[in-house]
């Protein structure tokens, strides 16, 4: 099956006629999970997702597959463990976009760990989360931790651990597994919302009630199962389901700086303290380096949830503490991203005191919704999630499905042919050297092994036209539908190059619109929708 944005009006007729073992609500990592997984076990499976694919959490988390440090403080074993092997599992499928990278832990005097229980504490790290030999931590002293990172505080610096996470881009990620899961059969739209749903004789789901939020079209999709997995609109469902009663979501906001590298030019990433008892990551990327996160409560616009002043200067104080000689101020800070974390509410607990732990809802009407959960953990919900719908096919029409097997298999983009991004991208630049080394690492470093296809396109199709190219890739291979799309959750440029965004824009909005045939009402409306975010991560300064 393809996933081309031109190809639209064909997938919203199959929508429309046939009937499916599965539709997934929700467009973000858990529901690309829960599509691959589901359409590898042999279920005919849609997805549907009311805004674009990853628009809410899945890009705009802190973009690391990590083993969970923290929750060793809250005693999660479970936790650790669990996504101390799942990062491994895709560090091994989506070697482009699951990157190992150092990360140095300074210890502090009045910190939350001292020496030893740092040691410790990254000792146990390592054996739950199955750390290889090589990735171990190893502790410094205080003159090697400074050697290691001049920049860090001298006067509360004791010293320090290394040890090793996984940098990521989580909107890549995700479209990365949605692409793999319509390869194998999958329907995903974006776009799609859910309104209500269609109960059979006996009071249970048999089919949902959507609006094609671009053609604004009402159609009812046919189903023997849904599994609602919409991130922080869970309880939205659940509510139209008129279940939402017991457990419910707390959505907590964490928010994320960005400042560019040459006024924090730290060598390594770096998880430190922070006054209040909490603490926040400094990580490198290419010519920047952002910052976060928070933990507050957020009762606001679920839709766009943005940072505010409090948040930023919260996050500009806990690096100034750490660095002291930087002194960044509001004027460094060029984007932010605020998301949201739907986790499961517990009477007492502060924001960063919640579990993680993913939880399985199942309504009177057999609405699946899964809630909670990190990242690093979306393909265990998605097992976890999918084992529910064929147990109960099984019960009701005896087919029986295929195991989980997507441990196993290879994400889009993933074949790097056993090289590193770096010796791949120079490979690819030898056959194509009308292109810059550098700019064709960038690719890989989003793309992957998929980079060929769009140096190929380049080159046939655009006259060289790098920017071009990946769009025309993006709309014919990633269901990409407008700038928004493209330059927020394909690209991530709104957040890391947004300076460099302003030659560019119109020429692309113009591109989408010819290619995608937009009226003018619509045309408008996308480029508002994308001003809306390209401000938003400014906001704070307004």
């Amino acid at each position: 099956m393809s996933f081309s944005a031109k190809n639209r009006s064909e997938y919203i007729q199959t929508l429309k006629t046939e009937q499916f073992d599965l539709v997934v609500i929700g467009g973000g990592i858990t529901g690309a999970g829960i599509a691959l997984d589901a359409a590898t076990r042999g279920l005919k499976v849609a997805l549907v997702e009311k805004q674009d694919f990853a628009f809410g959490t899945s890009s705009r988390s802190t973009k690391l597959i990590h083993g969970g440090l923290r929750y060793l403080k809250q005693l999660e074993f479970g936790i650790v463990h669990e996504v101390g092997r799942e990062r491994a599992i895709l560090y091994k499928n989506a070697p482009h976009i699951v990157i190992p990278e150092k990360m140095l832990l300074p210890i502090i005097k009045g910190g939350s760990l001292g020496k030893r229980s740092t040691s410790l504490g990254l000792y146990v790290y390592d054996k739950l989360a199955g750390v290889n030999r090589k990735e171990r931590r190893f502790m410094l002293d205080k003159s090697k931790t400074l050697a290691v990172e001049p920049l860090l505080n001298e006067s509360i610096l004791r010293g320090g651990g290394m040890y090793v996470e996984y940098r990521s881009d989580d909107a890549r990620l995700t479209i990365e597994v949605m692409k793999t899961a319509v390869s194998n059969g999958a329907l995903c739209l974006n776009y799609i919302e859910c309104t209500d749903f269609r109960l059979d004789e006996k009071n249970k789901i048999s089919g949902i009630a959507v609006v094609d939020n671009l053609k604004n079209e009402d159609f009812i999709i046919q189903t023997k199962k849904v599994i609602n997995a919409a991130g922080p609109w869970v309880d939205n469902l659940r509510k139209i389901d008129l279940s939402l009663k017991g457990k419910r979501l707390h959505l907590t906001k964490g928010v994320h700086i960005v400042i560019p590298h040459k006024r924090i030019p730290i060598s390594h990433a770096t998880y430190f303290d922070v006054a209040d008892g909490r603490m926040v990551f400094a990580i490198p990327r290419d010519n920047i380096v952002y910052l976060g996160t928070t933990d507050t409560n957020y009762k606001e616009d679920t839709n766009f949830p943005y940072a505010e002043k409090e948040d930023v200067q919260y996050i500009l104080d806990a690096a100034n503490n750490m660095f002291p000689s930087l002194k960044l101020t509001m004027k460094d800070v060029i984007s932010t991203w605020a998301g949201l974390r739907p986790l499961i509410h517990e009477d007492g607990k502060s924001p960063s005191d919640l579990s993680r732990k993913d939880e399985i809802f199942i309504s009177e009407s057999n609405l699946i919704s899964i809630a909670g959960g990190k990242l690093t953990g979306f393909r265990k919900m998605a097992q976890r999630s999918v084992d529910v719908v064929c147990n109960q096919l099984k019960k009701e029409d005896g087919r029986l499905f295929q195991p989980c097997s997507t441990e196993f298999i290879q994400l889009s983009g993933g074949n790097l042919e056993g090289k590193s991004i770096e010796e791949y991208a120079r490979n690819l630049q030898t056959q194509y050297k009308d292109f810059d080394l550098d700019k064709v690492t960038a690719l890989v470093k989003k793309y992957g092994s998929n980079t060929k296809e769009i140096l190929e396109i380049t080159e046939s199709k655009t006259n060289n036209d790098l920017l071009l190219g990946e769009a025309i890739y993006s709309m014919n291979e990633e269901m990409t539908y407008n700038i928004a799309d493209f330059f927020i959750r394909r690209t991530g440029r709104v957040y890391f190059e947004r300076n460099s965004l302003e030659p560019i824009i119109e020429k692309s909005h113009q591109f989408f619109k010819e290619q995608l045939y937009y009226d003018s009402e619509t045309a408008l409306q996308f480029r508002e929708d994308f001003n809306k975010e390209y401000e938003g991560v400014v906001q704070f300064k307004s």
